[in-house]
């Protein structure tokens, strides 16, 4: 609902009900919705007396992490928005550089095909494979408390199903484009935001009809559409007054570079459900691996003290150790996959074992608090959001990036079509289709990869048996598990 004539004052009084002023005075009562009332006037509270004077942009991006940079590509490479003013905002400095460093990051994410294909169409995948990437052909995971185990891959094993690449070298490569659209796309690297100020979403004379962006610098800017890459703690989020479902898994995250103990193919992607968490070996090259160890909060501080010897038999042991193995929940399982074996019997994939470990990178490991967050919408009037600013998930799928991804390839081809239409980019009706779009994928992804976590967190025997046996049976149904695989791929 727009509403333009100068003649109608809008306002809202305690009851929740909407007062409409015509031109003669009479004043008349409409009840709405709570939910269309928001869309409303959702960020009218955020709006300042006066118009902020400051150059006007047709979009700002607010944070340049992989999401956001990305976000800034996207839009400068699509043909329908030539001409069009884009800004990227980024409170760090600039990151870039021709050549990776000898020692490997600790964070790195692993970039499904449909993360591949939009880090290609911007031109930064060239560059990535320039620096340093490892695919993987493979992915095996398995339970620590039964003998139960799910593998992916391509069939043959000669087509990548995702790659393993440092968060360090996306950007980097994300940045080496963005110089190549500089009349196309501004970046301003050191710019720290400190407010915003939200139109109301009906004209006001006296108002601008823009988002104000005000600069620790005193800088005040405007755009016809902000978008929120700014992590998990957004500001643009808060400021705009979107609410958001989170909580914490207390767990927190050890990070680490392992090196092998010899040189393999190395193209399998490891993870292990422990009862304190999953535990993951991502390869990085044919000697070296990342390590992604979900665990209590005490144990990760116990792990980073530890010195490297005994680090490294920890995590040996976290892989390879049986003691969590029950004879009873063995036993079900064996009849089980033999029953599984005569219904089905070129279903289930053969078990690998997984490399050990020799030793770990200089000064590699690192630990971060673990949580999930949804907001309760992704848009807002002249304002969308992306990436963690949206959305926060557990790590042990690997999504996390891959989702923020797809919200660019989504939000991207609603913009292109909204100025191919000549829209105002920051209308609500196209952004609308894009929440709807993302919110039906990513709700299933984040519900699916909490379930998971919240199952393979306990050692009572009717859960480890319940999972064991539906572990098998998947890892069976070859057809079950493309469908798996192509929705993660998305």
């Amino acid at each position: 609902m727009v509403i333009c004539s100068r003649a109608i004052v809008m306002s809202f009084i305690p009851s929740g009900l909407l007062v409409v002023r015509g031109l003669w005075g009479r004043p008349s009562m409409l009840s709405l919705p709570w939910a269309v009332k928001r869309r409303l006037v959702c960020l009218a509270s955020h709006s300042v007396e006066g118009q902020v004077e400051g150059e006007v942009y047709d979009v700002i991006i607010s944070g340049g992490g992989m999401v956001g940079t990305a976000m800034a590509c996207s839009l400068g490479f699509d043909p329908n928005l030539e001409g069009k003013k884009i800004l990227l905002l980024e409170a760090g400095g600039k990151k870039t550089f021709d050549s990776v460093h000898q020692d490997y990051g600790t964070r790195v994410s692993s970039i499904n095909l449909g993360s591949a294909t939009l880090l290609s169409a911007v031109g930064a995948w060239d560059h990535i494979l320039n620096m340093r990437c490892k695919p993987f052909k493979r992915m095996q995971v398995w339970d620590a408390c039964s003998d139960a185990l799910i593998t992916f891959d391509k069939g043959n094993l000669e087509d990548e199903m995702g790659y393993v690449v440092e968060n360090d070298v996306i950007v980097a490569a994300l940045t080496k484009q963005l110089d190549s659209l500089k009349g196309q796309v501004q970046v301003r690297y050191r710019s720290r935001v400190v407010k915003y100020t939200w139109p109301p979403p009906y004209h006001v004379a006296e108002r601008s009809p823009w988002v104000q962006v005000e600069l620790a610098n005193g800088q005040q800017l405007q755009t016809k559409l902000l978008i929120g890459a700014d992590g998990p703690n957004s500001m643009v989020r808060r400021t705009a007054g979107i609410r958001t479902i989170q909580w914490n898994y207390d767990q927190s995250a050890v990070v680490a570079v392992l090196h092998l103990s010899e040189p393999t193919e190395n193209n399998v992607a490891w993870q292990r459900f422990l009862p304190s968490g999953p535990i993951a070996m991502l390869p990085l090259s044919d000697s070296v691996s990342s390590l992604v160890w979900s665990t209590s909060h005490q144990h990760a501080e116990d792990l980073l003290s530890l010195d490297e010897e005994t680090f490294t038999d920890a995590v040996n042991s976290a892989f390879w150790s049986n003691e969590y193995h029950s004879d009873l929940i063995d036993t079900a399982g064996s009849v089980f996959r033999s029953a599984l074996s005569l219904l089905i019997p070129y279903g289930s994939s053969p078990r690998q074992l997984p490399p050990s470990v020799a030793g770990i990178g200089p000064q590699s490991r690192a630990t971060f608090p673990l949580g999930v967050g949804h907001a309760s919408e992704y848009i807002c009037h002249r304002g969308a959001l992306i990436g963690d600013a949206a959305h926060r998930v557990h790590p042990l799928a690997g999504q996390g990036v891959n989702l923020g991804f797809g919200d660019v390839v989504c939000l991207t081809q609603h913009l292109s079509k909204a100025a191919f239409d000549g829209k105002d980019l920051g209308s609500t009706p196209h952004l609308l289709e894009y929440e709807t779009d993302r919110q039906r994928h990513n709700l299933p992804m984040m519900a699916a990869i909490d379930a998971m976590k919240r199952l393979y967190s306990t050692k009572m025997a009717p859960f480890v048996l319940l999972r064991t046996l539906g572990l098998q049976a998947t890892n069976a149904i070859s057809p079950l598990k493309d469908q798996i695989v192509a929705f993660a791929s998305k």
